[in-house]
Order: C-alpha cells, then structure tokens, then sequence
C-alpha cells in the first residue's frame, strides 16, 4: 500500500488545495478513499459497492452485471467483498464500465478484467490513456500508474449500454479528463420509473484553463459538459465520490427509514453541477486576469 498512498496523497493535495482551499492532507483523507464501508441497495436494481469515498456500483440482471468503476488495484478484494455480502457473484459481472481514467477509478480494472472475464467498454478518448496505465494522462502521466488494461469495444457517446433489459446511455462528460463519461438509466421502483445518472468527476484539480499545452481544449470542453449536464434532469443522484451526492448521509437516512429514499435527489444534481461550474468560472477568470496582469 505505500506505492498506493505515494501517489493517493500527490493526487489529494491537488485535489483538495485546489477545491477545497484545505491547508493539509492528513491519514484520515486517505484512509477516507479506502476504507471499506457497507455495501447496500441505491434503487432497484442499483447497488453500492464502492469504498468509504471512491464510489463502485453493480448494476444487476438475470443475464449478468454491469460494474461501474474499479476503485484501486489494492481495493478490488473489498468490491468483491461487497457484491458477494449482497448475495452477487464477482464471476456474473459482464461489462466493465469506468467514469473516468484516473488511478482511483480504475486502477483495478485490469484485475477485476483477469478474474471476471468481463468486456470493459470505453469511449475513444479515454481508451489510451487506459492502455498506456496512465503513462498518457494529459496531468498525471509520463510514468505508469495503474495496470494497463485493454478495452474491449470502444463505445460512442450518445451510445446505449445493454445488458439484461438494463439500458445504459453513454454521456461524454470531458474536462476532468478528455475522456470522462457519464452514464443515465432508468429503473423502475414502486411502480414507478426513475431516472439514475452516475456522475463523472467535475473538477479542475491545478489545471491551467486557459492555455493548458497538454489538453488545450480544456475549457471548452467544462463549458460544454456544464451546458449538457445541466439539459439533463435525473430523479436519482450518483457519482465517482460518495462525497459529490451525500452518499454517508443518505445512506444514514435510508437505513434509519426514510419516508422517501434519500438518493432521489433532483435538486441536489442540480446543486452540485451548479457549485462545479462557478468553482470552473471562477478559477478561469483568475487565471485569464493573471495572465493579463503578466503581460
């Protein structure tokens, strides 16, 4: 695990410092992204396997399982944990899924690939930055990071994810990376139909927004991702972070026996896409007046 938390402490200090202004990471931030925590049903046929931070969900049908993300190499034997705890197998997992090529997402996905046989399914954009085990990242790459893993088909956005009557809607959401991905589908609960959406990352970590030499359309892609997500109106709030939707609260809540299930949660979408793009906005224009300044 000390390869792991080298790298899962750089990767936080970024993170943090640049959304959250916190001065100093601390164990309890890494301990955060890869403690295990209790796996439990979203809706219908939606579960949470993820860890205490890093989200992973199991999509289930009679004719197999979608995963959506890996978390860490170091963290796939508490995925497996999970889904079997709510009485899955790890072996019906069918297609691979991943939010976005960052070691903490997909980090296990070539073990989860070895043990399953399962196809992972990526978009053009992320694909090569999955073969390459980060070495191609536009921020974090120049050395491997996680295990390279091939993806089986290269999926297209707009492209529909099927697997036993689950239909997945592939949403390109770039700008955390050239090839984040965002996901919606609808589920049936009580009678009634509700739309999931699993929501990529959204933030700008230490980008540089305004003249980024390894990903120069990194603007225009968050203005293009903020402008599609919020055309978007899902009832059910996921993300890669159980912190992005209030995953422990509502979980909390749930258990405690909720009168609605905590997870729908439209506003709460909306919220958090809105608080995303100002942070974007704000940070661009800084740096825009920083470099008028410099001249």
């Amino acid at each position: 695990m000390n390869t792991l938390r080298h790298f899962l402490v750089a990767f936080l200090l970024i993170f943090f410092v640049s959304v959250t202004a916190l001065a100093q990471i601390t164990d309890d931030a890494v301990w955060e992204m890869t403690r295990p925590t209790e796996p439990f049903k979203v809706i219908a046929n939606v579960y949470y396997v993820g860890t205490g931070d890093v989200a992973s969900y199991l999509i289930t049908s009679d004719e197999g399982h979608i995963l959506i993300d890996s978390g860490f190499e170091e963290t796939v034997p508490l995925i497996e944990a999970s889904v079997r705890s709510l009485g899955f197998k790890l072996e019906d997992v069918r297609i691979l899924l991943n939010n976005h090529a960052h070691f903490d997402h997909c980090g296990g996905l070539k073990t989860l690939k070895d043990k399953t046989g399962a196809k992972l399914y990526s978009v053009k954009r992320q694909a090569e930055v999955l073969k390459t085990g980060g070495a191609s990242d536009f921020r974090f790459g120049g050395e491997q990071i996680f295990k390279p893993v091939d993806p089986d088909k290269i999926i297209e956005d707009g492209e529909v994810v099927s697997l036993g009557g689950n239909e997945l809607a592939t949403v390109l959401t770039p700008g955390h990376t050239k090839g984040a991905t965002t996901w919606t589908m609808k589920v049936s609960e009580n009678g009634q139909i509700f739309t999931v959406i699993f929501l990529s990352s959204l933030s700008n970590l230490d980008y540089d927004l305004v003249a980024n030499e390894g990903y120069p359309e990194v603007g225009s892609d968050f203005e293009s991702t903020f402008d599609k997500l919020l055309k978007l109106k899902p009832d059910v709030f996921l993300g890669s972070h159980a912190g992005f939707f209030r995953m422990r609260q509502k979980f909390l809540a749930m258990r405690s026996g909720a009168d609605k299930n905590p997870f729908i949660d439209p506003e709460g979408y909306r919220a958090f896409v809105l608080r995303m793009k100002q942070d974007f906005e704000k940070k661009r224009e800084e740096q825009r007046s920083a470099g008028k300044e410099g001249r």
